[in-house]
């Protein structure tokens, strides 16, 4: 296939999203069961270091990683890094900052392409590790490694483009040049429930850019990243570029948000603990020389509107497939369905459907619904559900699913008849659980989707054009999606990122989410 490009992307085959993988084909299915088996035998019960300064490290003692399918498994263990090893990890990321900053950008995105193809050689390894950390199905580990594997291929591309000077308006007598530039070391801060892609976008936002990063894994997932770090010093990253950190919060949480070497923090995880960090970050430390740059995702509470003249089976089953999917631990996740009056019973009605015909089980086993991540998350989620007793009514669901599961298993839960000030509307609950509110009209309905501190994602179900035209002008989240369900965002396509409380507004990978891992300098020179 020719190139299709001219100017940066010179050479460059056309973008191809990664396709997924078919496990309905039987031979598929036996390679990804093997991947179990290789995983079990290659990295199951073994202890893995600290990476620090391109070289391996032990901390002060270990932790344990659970697999949330199974609890009584621990799978793997990691390390916890003091507080001398941060400081330690700090000062080698400065140091390698200072040459990889002049790195050429054509370098950056042979590694991230070469990465790319090592990833697809491995896919369902990783795929394998994700599910027994991560408690994922087949399905959905093979999209997240999916997106990762177009992340490396966008970002390689991004790299070159944000390389080139942008045109200024000529002055006579002097030529002007506006460049970008790295920033200096970026801490990634990294949620549980997308282990991979999360960190592995923040991260290549950064080393696209020319700077460095302190790789600050969730304590539940850290394997998922470890192994993306090593594929990238496979695929010739220097190793001084990435340092990779586990551990308490204690070490790794506030102090590591504190310290004056940071120059960017790139968060995404709850409300509560990004709200803490943006806070924080604003203090000038001893020692600082700038103000710490903050990007941050926190989660969201969206919404899909269902009109009176929608086609209600594809609005149902994209409803009860973003609701569900990963036991609704997606801050895309489907968490409020706001349906008009006259199509309220019948939309209900077929989602209930959906949701009592998932199959409960072990993602280990590729089961359609999974546990939530912990039994600290399931008992947050419970106490959400028994409140909804009272102000709702609930539809199905509402307690641990049954059968012989070990681990925080909840049954798909959907409540009708929630009023928008109930807590079931308004805050995000992270689990299984989808309410049903009532609209007069479709207007009506758009009001209250935007009834939210959150603007993520949307869904707006209409064949109206008109309709459609006014949902895409004020349904106010940053991904707004029209005739298909709200998860599912695909790098390079989709840009990713939302309003108000969600976030600072960054678009992974979109065109511009580059610019915040950079800063402008212009240069004028007299002849």
């Amino acid at each position: 296939m020719a190139s299709d490009h001219t100017g940066p992307l010179a050479g460059f085959l056309p973008f191809e999203h990664a396709p997924y993988l078919d496990f309905s084909d039987p031979a598929v299915a036996q390679a990804q069961r093997n991947a179990f088996a290789l995983v079990r035998r290659t990295h199951a019960g073994q202890t893995f270091p600290l990476l620090i300064g391109g070289g391996q490290a032990q901390g002060e003692g270990t932790f344990g990683v659970t697999n949330p399918g199974d609890t009584r498994e621990t799978v793997w263990h990691f390390q916890n890094a003091t507080p001398a090893q941060l400081g330690q990890a700090m000062t080698s990321a400065r140091e390698a900052f200072e040459y990889w900053r002049f790195s050429e950008p054509l370098q950056r995105a042979s590694i991230f392409m070469r990465a790319a193809e090592l990833l697809r050689e491995r896919r369902m390894e990783f795929n394998a590790v994700m599910v027994l950390e991560n408690g994922k199905n087949w399905a959905e580990a093979d999209g997240e490694i999916a997106e990762c594997v177009d992340h490396f291929e966008v970002f390689a591309r991004e790299t070159l483009k944000w390389a080139q000077d942008k045109p200024v308006y000529p002055v006579p007598g002097e030529h002007v040049t506006t460049t970008y530039e790295a920033l200096g070391v970026v801490a990634v801060i990294s949620p549980w429930n997308f282990p991979a892609a999360i960190p592995l976008g923040m991260a290549l936002g950064a080393i696209a850019a020319g700077n460095t990063v302190l790789w600050k894994p969730a304590s539940e997932t850290p394997m998922s990243s470890y192994l993306m770090i090593r594929l990238l010093f496979q695929a010739g990253l220097p190793r001084a570029v990435i340092q990779f950190l586990t551990g308490s919060d204690e070490v790794l949480g506030d102090p590591l948000v504190d310290h004056p070497g940071v120059r960017m923090i790139a968060f995404t995880g709850s409300r509560e603990i990004g709200r803490r960090i943006y806070e924080r970050a604003a203090k000038v430390q001893p020692g600082q020389r700038w103000l710490k740059r903050v990007m941050a995702e926190m989660g969201g509470k969206d919404a899909t509107v269902v009109c009176a003249d929608a086609d209600l089976e594809a609005a149902a089953l994209g409803i009860a497939q973003a609701a569900f999917g990963y036991a609704g631990q997606k801050c895309s996740a489907c968490s409020r369905a706001i349906v008009e009056d006259r199509v309220y019973d019948e939309v209900l009605g077929k989602v209930k459907a959906h949701a009592e015909a998932m199959q409960v089980g072990l993602p280990e086993s590729n089961a359609g619904l999974g546990p939530v991540i912990h039994e600290g998350s399931l008992e947050r989620i419970l106490g959400y559900v028994e409140a909804g007793k009272a102000s709702a009514t609930l539809v199905t669901g509402g307690s641990r699913a049954e059968g012989d599961l070990h681990g925080a298993y909840l049954s798909p839960t959907i409540f009708g008849d929630v009023h928008p000030s109930d807590p079931l509307f308004q805050e995000e609950i992270f689990g299984p659980v989808l309410t049903f509110t009532r609209a007069r009209d479709w207007r009506a309905a758009l009001d209250l989707a935007n009834d939210s501190e959150y603007g993520l994602t949307g869904s707006f179900y209409s064949c109206d054009p008109q309709k459609i035209s006014q949902a895409r002008r004020v349904f106010h989240v940053g991904n707004l999606y029209v005739n298909r369900k709200c998860t599912g965002a695909l790098s390079g396509t989709h840009a990713f990122g939302g309003y108000g409380m969600s976030g600072t507004g960054a678009k992974v990978g979109g065109p511009d989410y580059l610019f915040w891992f950079l800063q402008t300098k212009t240069v004028a020179q007299r002849y």
